[in-house]
């Protein structure tokens, strides 16, 4: 064998990651949030020019919330039955169709109504392109693609809500939907484009416990418990900041974002060689001094502070355990293992601010923030004892040498 052929033979070529349906799913996963989070942030605004009240506003995100978790297991086998193409594409339809709804629909209760389908257009959207990204991610590289699938919703989390409120006061309602209904247009056009990967169909009994995947609750459970902190944060930093004198919730979420984009450009990467450990730990100390900051020392330095700490704890986490959490399901289960997951993400969040609201009531902002803290150490001691041996574990797999190591 010649020099050349045995260098070869030594050092085979890297397994490619990039190619044109990546690229696409990815466009498309930030339109679908570009979409929801525009209006997210501005709804609110849109019930009190309505007429309704801020319980009213709050009931609708509630709803929206608990529509999302309920048909996420059912989208979820849909999926795993092998209709990749035909549930994304009736998701983003719907994602279409509720903003142009607001616009021409400016009643109250019509308005609710179009946010109840718009939870639903969001879980059959986000779901459908997680799990079309993990058909199209090679094995070897699967962390690291995931890491940048996630960039999607990092860029949208940092650019969408500032642009939404910008439209909302400069131009007006209907510029705002317009806007929502064309990215939702666009991702069609970019949908009909690319070629969604067929896996075999698989004509499945419904079933509710055929719907979640028990190999994805170790990163499930982990994520719930970390995303507890989070949704206090999420929910109510931008008033505690209005509370305590402190910078706009807005700037929070802009010194966040940009570190949250930094810290996945690099996360899936690590997690491939090294396991998703080491973000279960450091991620989760971060939140929580993130969160014990705000409640024990808050000022303007340690506000900024946290913004950081949380944009990097969000960003190592989240994508690590997803990636965890679909790694070793094969396709005709990766839809019920990505919307047990996501059903986990939603719960964390929801479930997070309503614990942190009534902690607000009874105790205030401060010991709110710092009792939520121990939501992140009960998410590391149940990674430690359960889901770092677990067979889904990167960490585990690494142990036993079982991932396929990219070249």
């Amino acid at each position: 064998m010649s020099d050349s052929v045995q260098k070869t033979a030594e050092r085979p070529e890297k397994v490619r990651l990039w190619n044109r349906d990546f690229v696409l799913i990815i466009f498309i996963n930030f339109l679908v949030f570009m979409n929801h989070l525009m209006i997210l942030s501005t709804f609110p605004f849109y019930i009190e020019y309505l007429g309704g009240s801020n319980t009213v506003a709050g009931l609708a995100t509630a709803g929206f919330s608990i529509i999302a978790i309920l048909l996420r297991p059912v989208i979820g086998w849909l999926l795993d039955t092998g209709r990749r193409r035909g549930v994304l594409l009736a998701g983003l339809v719907l994602m279409a169709l509720m903003p142009l709804g607001y616009l021409f629909l400016a009643v109250l209760y019509l308005a609710f109504i179009c946010r109840m389908l718009h939870g639903a257009a969001l879980a059959l959207s986000n779901t459908s392109t997680a799990t079309v990204a993990t058909d199209i991610i090679p094995k070897e590289r699967f962390a690291e693609g995931m890491g940048y699938f996630g960039l999607a919703t990092a860029m949208a989390t940092a650019v969408a809500p500032a642009f939404g409120l910008a439209l909302m006061n400069k131009v007006g309602y209907g510029a705002l939907f317009i806007a929502a209904f064309l990215c939702a247009a666009v991702s069609i056009v970019l949908l009909l484009c690319m070629h969604v990967p067929k896996p075999q169909r698989v004509e499945r009994k419904f079933s509710l416990k055929g719907m979640i995947d028990r190999d994805a609750l170790p990163a499930s459970v982990t994520a719930l418990s970390f995303l507890f902190t989070y949704g206090a944060l999420e929910n109510f930093v931008a008033k505690y900041a209005a509370n305590a004198n402190l910078p706009s919730g807005g700037l929070f979420f802009t010194v966040m974002a940009v570190f949250l984009l930094l810290t996945r450009l690099t996360a899936g990467r690590v997690t491939d060689r090294h396991g998703e450990g080491i973000f279960v730990y450091s991620c989760n100390f971060a939140m929580m001094a993130a969160v014990l900051l705000l409640g024990l020392v808050p000022g303007k330095a340690t506000f900024f502070l946290a913004a950081v700490l949380a944009g990097f704890g969000f960003g190592g986490l989240e994508p690590a355990l997803q990636s965890m959490a679909v790694a070793i399901a094969p396709p005709e289960r990766r839809g019920a293992a990505n919307s047990t997951f996501l059903c986990a993400y939603d719960i964390g969040i929801g479930l997070g601010g309503a614990v942190a609201g009534v902690l607000i009531d009874a105790v205030g902002y401060g010991h709110m923030y710092t009792i939520m803290a121990v939501f992140n150490v009960i998410s590391v001691l149940f990674y430690t004892f359960v889901g770092r041996n677990h067979p889904s574990s990167f960490s585990y797999r690494l142990r036993h040498g079982d991932i396929p190591q990219a070249k």
